[in-house]
């Protein structure tokens, strides 16, 4: 029994502690673009683009944490910039985030086009892990290649290689926005960009503008000018200034194979992957001594328990030793997998509460006072029961909406607790919601037992039994990225 008490210990330290969605941080839906050791280099090094680059771990809370506003971020940033993500937990890219000097998750680095192809500049980016703060950086390095002109300096740089493509936006703004940049970017080389602000008079009358912005396109030679009279989005502007010229590949085309290997290259090579092991030993050591210290937070912030087993207590200081009239220790089945954790209301919010979220099966975590060390009985069952279930289902290849431990460090905890007129904060409770239809169940059992969980989940399953409304105000509708594509 003293075993069996210890198993169940560990498990619910998992449960409580595992990050929602482990081992799967950024899915191939998900606007950040996932890159590896194998084409960080043509993606991002090689691009005359602007990106921020997260390289983590899955296993990382922080990481989790982090998601959310990353993916914001990169939603805002589209088509200006890349926001990018390195699984550095991943074998094959360990050596590669060793020797950009990655120690700890997540790190995150902007890595901004240089006067050197190839050789950008590489920053840490220190800044709050805000959408907002992100978008706001990012934006700040995107290369300026738009040159501010006016009455007296019109004349000459229309003269300037003058079969060169140019390109003209007469604004009222007196910045260059991230859009207008990223145009200028994509198009470098090949077609020449300018701002011409509404104070300039004889510029103005020169073209005729009457409205703003308004933007100008000037193929080269003695062909007329072209107006745009689309809506000022990239995908759009770019197919218009394509009239002049094609933009810049991005990402750049894969370099061809050498045919052959001088015995210096081969010695280099040697010696890289050499270097290589080297990072990659330096780096596991410190990858795994952050995971390390996070699994020893997140047991001693919220799983640092011990299950209460009054029929058979021990008074013995020695955890080996047991009576000589103990029962033996009963056998332990295989313990099914965790569900997953959600610990930040935004992730809940995406995954739960959307104006556009299904069902979902959420399990409210009781608090556990520091000068305790018991989980409630109740949290232990129905935590296995839920993995239970899952489980069954999986083996099946079954389809079944997902669950969710909440515990209440989220802050939504409390709020689902006081709407839907549940227990308090020292009580389990497992509710159903389905945002997109507004509706709601508790589950009334008295145990937790996993019958009457999986009896209560199949009923939601086939629709059976009474669902309440969902309360307003408890489901958000989604909110809009901020734009950053605008002139």
């Amino acid at each position: 029994m003293v075993h069996t008490t210890t198993m169940n210990t560990a498990a619910a330290a998992l449960l409580l502690a595992l990050p929602a969605s482990a081992g799967m941080m950024y899915t191939k839906g998900s606007p950040v673009l996932q890159v590896d050791a194998k084409n960080y280099d043509r993606l991002i090094a090689q691009s005359n683009h602007t990106s921020i680059v997260e390289f983590f771990a899955p296993w990382c809370g922080h990481c989790q944490n982090l998601k959310p506003a990353y993916e914001k971020a990169a939603k805002s940033l589209a088509g200006l910039a890349k926001v990018a993500a390195m699984d550095c937990d991943d074998e094959a890219n360990k050596a590669f985030c060793g020797n950009l000097g990655v120690k700890g998750f997540p790190t995150i680095m902007t890595v901004t086009p240089s006067k050197k192809p190839g050789r950008p500049v590489i920053e840490d980016y220190q800044g709050p892990r805000t959408a907002k703060a992100i978008v706001d950086a990012v934006v700040d390095k995107i290369p300026n290649h738009v040159k501010r002109v006016g009455d007296k300096g019109l004349e000459s740089w229309l003269a300037e290689n003058n079969d060169t493509a140019k390109a003209v936006l007469f604004s009222e703004k007196g910045t260059t926005s991230a859009l207008l940049k990223a145009l200028s970017v994509d198009f470098r080389g090949v077609i020449s960009f300018a701002q011409i602000r509404d104070k300039e008079k004889a510029s103005i009358e020169l073209f005729g503008i009457t409205t703003y912005p308004t933007l100008i396109l000037l193929p080269g030679g003695t062909t007329e000018a072209l107006v745009y009279d689309g809506e000022m989005k990239k995908e759009p502007m770019i197919a218009f200034l394509s009239q002049a010229a094609p933009p810049n590949p991005d990402p750049a085309p894969k370099k061809p194979k050498a045919s052959k290997k001088t015995s210096k290259a081969s010695k280099d090579k040697k010696k890289e992957k050499e270097n290589a092991a080297e990072a990659s030993s330096s780096f596991a050591s410190a990858s795994s001594s952050q995971a390390s210290s996070e699994a020893s937070e997140a047991a001693a912030s919220a799983t640092t328990i011990t299950l209460e087993d009054a029929s058979n207590p021990t008074e013995s200081p020695d955890p080996v030793a047991t009576p000589e009239d103990a029962p033996a220790p009963a056998p332990v089945a295989d313990l099914p997998p965790p569900i997953p954790t959600i610990g930040s209301e935004d992730e809940l919010r995406k995954a739960c509460l959307g104006s556009k979220t299904t069902t979902c099966i959420l399990l409210l975590l009781p608090t556990v006072p520091e000068s305790e060390t018991v989980v409630p009985e109740s949290t232990t069952m129905a935590l296995a029961s839920l993995g239970g279930v899952a489980e069954k289902h999986v083996q099946r290849k079954g389809h079944l909406f997902p669950f969710y431990a909440i515990p209440t460090t989220n802050p939504i905890s409390l709020s689902l607790r006081e709407v839907l007129s549940l227990g308090s904060e020292s009580e389990t409770e497992l509710v159903a919601v389905n945002a997109r239809r507004s509706w709601w169940k508790h589950y009334g059992e008295k145990g937790f037992g996993l019958e009457s969980v999986e009896g209560w989940i199949d009923a939601i399953r086939l629709g059976e039994g009474k669902k309440e409304k969902l309360p307003g105000g408890l489901v958000k509708e989604e909110e809009k990225p901020d734009e950053h594509d605008e002139l």
